[in-house]
């Protein structure tokens, strides 16, 4: 890599995946908690996305003061990291700047926890961005939606619409974990470890 090069990446947008699959039939599912983040960021900064070469919904904004690139691949989760690889290579994005918002099932609903790098656990939207990346170490926001009731296998599960009492609560935890990515990209990873990890408690007025 030329020194041009290394620069251009060094000061290249950040990219924030949100996993997902596409289509209303979806949209309320628990698998969706990464669509739901960026939707909720994109309102936030009065931004909407716009279809990119087909492959995923971008929106370009500003967040903390920092060029980022809020992108839902179109494709089923299952192959979410071709769009990803695809976004990464024409806006030459760093690894380390790619954040992917994910839902958790080893994570209690309405705990965000955050880290850089490690396995998938079994989630194949993870498993396909790595192995589209070649590598582990981009930065993950895991948004928590607990572990199904009885029996019941994980894989309906995190197709199923959140329960009713949940979705009481979901507004409060997208709005949790769109500020975790804000954090992230403006103070970096350690500071926003701390300041999420550190209670997972609703905030009384």
């Amino acid at each position: 890599m030329s020194p041009l090069e290394a620069d251009v990446v060094a000061t290249g947008p950040w990219l924030v995946i949100g996993l997902g699959n596409p289509g209303p039939a979806y949209a309320g599912n628990r698998h969706n908690v990464g669509f739901m983040v960026l939707d909720l960021l994109a309102e936030r900064v009065g931004d909407r996305f716009r279809t990119h070469r087909g492959r995923a919904d971008v929106a370009d904004v500003r967040l903390a003061g920092v060029h980022v690139l809020l992108a839902k691949p179109r494709s089923f989760m299952n192959t979410s990291g071709g769009p990803v690889a695809a976004l990464r290579t024409f806006f030459k994005v760093d690894v380390g700047q790619i954040v992917v918002i994910h839902d958790e099932l080893d994570i209690p609903f309405g705990t965000i926890r955050l880290k850089l790098g490690g396995g998938d656990n079994g989630h194949n939207g993870l498993r396909s961005v790595t192995a589209s990346l070649g590598s582990r170490d981009y930065l993950r926001v895991r948004v928590g939606i607990g572990r199904p009731p009885g029996r019941m296998d994980p894989a309906d599960f995190v197709l199923r619409d959140f329960s009713a009492p949940e979705r009481k609560e979901l507004p409060f935890l997208l709005d949790r974990a769109a500020d975790a990515v804000d954090s992230l990209v403006g103070r970096g990873l350690e500071a926003t470890q701390n300041m999420f990890h550190a209670s997972t408690a609703r905030p009384h007025p």
